[in-house]
């Protein structure tokens, strides 16, 4: 769940507050593939076909004037996506759904220009989610853990095909960072709305994500493989044909025995703190402190214990850091456009529980050197797709510092569209239908164009977008017991009482009748 609250400047409202403008009924037709007997909504799947069942939840919507066909072709695209199978449930599924569907009514006079397949479990189903609801039709997936469904690779990709959509929108959590998902769907012609596999599987290892961002020249906090290059200089690589780096540049940012560490820890210096990283950790697992070599000993052989097999790597603490993160998007023409950015220092377990935008802790030129550095970086490695780049910040010196490039659209991008007017979710179809970012109207808007349908290129790397005058702070509401440590809680929902108004708006998952299982995410 999401609450906005957006303070603006000025008489005129800058907000961008997607609605869902149409009431929808539930269609007691159902289209099923695999076997003709219909059902309702609601109903569990039949067990005499083991084929997809796609239940229709929507009336027949007549068509708008104009085409999506004709869209692509104006815009200079060369991919037309008219069905989305949504790979996610709760909030990811329902905000997307939103968005997609005020850009097709804004632009087509139809919202239902782009149908909606949603994947449902039973849990959600009982849930009453109010994702599956507002989708064209859902395909009822397996219970249980996200292994089993929302995140099981081969279902989604069997899925899509059956049900024939043109594009699989993956949202965050579940399957979105699997480079096994893009190249499934590539393998059987389905679009991937994000990144490519071999970028996103190199941007999943902290290691050579560090390496490509300073190649890039953003700046990284002093670590191991800030020694190693020319004249013992920041390690550099560009990615190669297969999307890696060259092994042998890779395995000098690594400590692969506490020797190594060791060396790597008296270059940086124990002064500000070190942390001991595994490479492909998570989650709390395969990090350490360490302030001195005795330390750092007994450290590494717990990290190595802890994630096994995981390269490893050693950084400088960056103490009193804030988190500030850029929006970026990528296209596949070798554009890159930042859409300003955020500031996600409120944490709580390491759970961003507010975010505002545009940040103020940073001046403005300094926080237009990040951006332009995140350009960089996505213009480097051709990512494709909205994804986030994700410094440390230090309000003291000023100095900023790469912490990761996540390869997807994050929780908190409603702030992003709250001070940019950018839809989000559409932006990323847009780019994976092939049109050009300068092509795309509303990001021809920030960029003060007068014609927002034109065509004439845009150099992102050069031009500054319109000035902002509004603020958005968003506030992650959750499901939880604070009886018991805040820890993440299910039950059912009696009753959900929400005023939006121009200036404070929210976002729901969930509502009345409905309810949080045990498998769903707590916020």
């Amino acid at each position: 769940l999401l609450l906005l609250a957006c303070h603006l400047s000025g008489a005129a409202s800058a907000a961008f507050v997607p609605q869902h403008s149409t009431t929808t009924s539930h269609s007691n037709a159902a289209v099923n593939i695999g076997f003709s007997e219909p059902a309702l909504f609601g109903l569990e799947q039949s067990t005499r076909s083991k084929s997809t069942q796609l239940f229709s939840t929507l009336e027949e919507a007549p068509a708008g004037s104009k085409t999506i066909e004709d869209y692509v072709k104006d815009r200079g695209g060369d991919r037309v996506i008219k069905k989305v199978l949504i790979a996610n449930n709760g909030m990811a599924a329902t905000k997307s759904i939103f968005s997609m569907r005020q850009w097709a009514y804004m632009e087509f006079g139809d919202e239902r220009a782009v149908q909606f397949v949603a994947m449902a479990s039973p849990e959600d189903i009982k849930a009453n989610a109010e994702f599956i609801r507002l989708a064209d039709s859902f395909v009822e997936v397996p219970a249980g853990k996200n292994s089993n469904n929302y995140a099981n690779v081969e279902l989604i990709t069997k899925i899509a095909q059956e049900t024939g959509a043109d594009a699989v929108w993956p949202g965050w959590g579940h399957a979105s960072e699997k480079p096994e998902l893009p190249d499934a769907l590539e393998a059987v012609g389905i679009k991937f709305i994000g990144p490519t596999a071999p970028v996103m599987s190199v941007l999943g290892d902290k290691i050579a994500a560090n390496i490509l961002a300073q190649t890039a020249q953003v700046p990284s906090i002093p670590w191991s493989g800030s020694f190693g290059g020319p004249d013992d200089g920041p390690l550099q690589a560009n990615l190669n044909a297969e999307g890696t780096i060259p092994q042998e540049i890779f395995e000098k940012g690594t400590c692969r025995t506490v020797e190594e560490a060791i060396a790597a820890a008296e270059k940086i210096g124990y002064e500000e703190g070190l942390m001991i990283k595994a490479s492909e950790g998570g989650g709390g697992k395969g990090i350490r402190f360490v302030d001195n070599e005795a330390d750092l000993r007994n450290a590494f052989i717990q990290v190595q214990n802890e994630v096994v097999g995981s390269p490893i790597f050693i950084m400088q603490l960056c103490k009193n850091a804030r988190h500030l993160e850029v929006q970026i998007v990528g296209d596949q023409h070798g554009n890159a456009v930042a859409l300003n950015g955020r500031d996600c220092s409120t944490q709580r377990r390491f759970q961003k529980i507010f975010e505002e935008g545009p940040p103020t802790i940073a001046d403005p030129d300094t926080f237009k050197e990040m951006q332009r550095a995140a350009q960089r970086l996505t213009q480097s490695i051709g990512y494709q797709g909205a994804g986030t780049v994700e410094y440390l910040y230090n309000a003291d010196t000023g100095k900023y510092f790469f912490l990761e490039l996540n390869p997807r659209l994050q929780v908190e991008h409603p702030v992003t569209e709250g001070i940019t007017d950018v839809n989000m979710p559409a932006t990323q179809l847009q780019v994976a239908m092939g049109i050009p970012l300068y092509n795309i109207p509303q990001v021809r808007s920030f960029y003060s164009r007068e014609d927002p349908y034109g065509t004439s290129p845009i150099d992102f790397m050069e031009e500054d977008y319109k000035d902002i005058k509004t603020h958005v702070i968003a506030a992650r509401i959750t499901a939880e017991n604070p009886d018991e440590g805040f820890k993440p809680t299910v039950g059912s929902i009696e009753r959900i009482k929400f005023q939006s108004t121009t200036s404070v708006w929210g976002y729901f998952s969930v509502g009345a009748n409905g309810g949080i299982h045990e498998f769903a995410d707590s916020q």
